[in-house]
């Protein structure tokens, strides 16, 4: 797909002083043009976020902004939080907690997406897999699934049952947010899942979930399976509870080869989308996967509604892979926050340059790094929301 676009007064974007914020210029206009390339957009609906109308392909004023663990480390209010609350879980698992963290960026920032302060392991206690995650290591599994026996003892996933602290959060973030923003919702992709739990935590080389693909398949596809009917499931709840939209995490899918993805993500993935249309036609779901400049073509194949770009891609590029109809979200490599105001406000506008106009939410390619200035992170927002097509 070609993109030509022109920015017009590009030295606006520059970052206003605590003394100017009170004369605010006016925001420089994106043009772009996409000749045979975008279908002609549909009116807005004012009552709707402004990302779900950019994901449908609605006419809007500006791409949609959000930033991937926005809520997070690198926020002093969170860090406060931390300290009273050491416990990952327990900041995730409490109701009045997950509600403050995950409104702490809305507070300050005004993104165009809430997501849910959770974690995509979230869901394992509630299917007989004891994890938890513990500072400076990260995820653990206490008894990590090796075997055919140890898969036959998970359990199919019962939301409502086993989360219900997570129903109770996403109905309230939508209540404060009140529609000014869409709430998000996320889940882990079946084959990530399966490598924690096989790995028992992170891994580098993924040595465990590989000798288990390539010499007991069988085994790894019983396990995949209880994945996907209960991921479907947990995004059926999160919608049914207030979520207007939901992520899929498939961030270790890309350590498989084409072939390998194709047998051990890529049919797990459609089972969980697919599942999903069936009682949510309208809900906007959203992929991901860390380094998946190889396998964009195969994740446009799952159903989803938003390939989300990590920085490795280069958006024009991911644009022309994917094809018109397939939105897209990202792909600032999240370093960038760590450069200097100019850096950042020309690195967001290449990116709206090449993504062209519609069908994309700016964000991140990746989560938000830790020691990442709050001012950074701040003048990303005020410049992406002064974006105009």
């Amino acid at each position: 797909m070609s993109c030509i676009c022109s920015i017009s007064s590009i030295s606006s974007f520059s970052a206003l002083s605590s003394s100017s914020r009170k004369s605010v210029p006016k925001p420089s206009i994106v043009h772009c043009s996409l000749p045979g390339t975008v279908v002609e957009p549909k009116a807005a609906s004012v009552a709707e976020p402004l990302l779900l109308n950019a994901v449908r392909g609605e006419d809007v004023e500006r791409p949609p902004v959000w930033l991937m663990r926005q809520a997070g480390r690198y926020m002093k209010s969170y860090q406060i939080i931390c300290e009273k609350y050491p416990s990952f879980r327990e900041r995730s698992e409490n109701v009045d907690l997950v509600v403050e963290i995950s409104l702490q960026p809305w507070n300050v920032f005004k993104p165009d997406g809430v997501i849910l302060f959770s974690d995509i392991l979230t869901p394992l206690s509630g299917m007989n897999i004891p994890f938890d995650i513990v500072k400076g290591k990260g995820p653990v599994i206490f008894n990590p699934l090796r075997t055919a026996t140890d898969v036959d003892q998970v359990r199919e996933f019962v939301p409502e049952e086993s989360v219900p602290y997570v129903g109770e959060s996403l109905t309230i973030l939508r209540k404060e947010v009140d529609n000014k923003a869409a709430v998000l919702g996320f889940v882990g992709a079946p084959f990530t899942l399966a490598s924690y739990v096989v790995e028992g935590g992170s891994s580098k080389h993924f040595s465990k979930i590989k000798r288990l693909a390539f010499s007991e398949p069988k085994v790894l596809h019983a396990l995949l399976q209880k994945f996907a009917i209960s991921m479907a499931k947990y995004i059926q709840y999160q919608a049914d509870n207030g979520a207007q939209a939901v992520q899929i995490f498939d961030s270790w899918a890309t350590e498989l080869s084409p072939v390998d993805f194709e047998e051990f993500s890529l049919p797990y993935l459609k089972q969980i989308v697919n599942t999903v249309r069936e009682t949510h036609p309208t809900l906007p779901l959203i992929l991901y996967a860390s380094g998946s400049g190889g396998l964009l073509e195969r994740l446009a194949l799952t159903g989803v509604d938003v390939v989300s770009l990590d920085w490795t891609v280069d958006m024009a590029e991911g644009r022309r892979r994917l094809g018109p109809d397939m939105a897209v979200q990202g792909n600032v490599d999240p370093g960038v926050l760590f450069g200097s105001k100019e850096f950042i406000t020309n690195r967001i506008n290449d990116v709206v340059r090449k993504a062209g106009k519609g069908k994309h939410i700016l964000n991140l390619g990746h989560g938000i790094v830790v020691g990442t200035p709050e001012e950074n992170v701040a003048h990303f927002f005020e410049i992406a929301k002064g974006i105009r097509y």
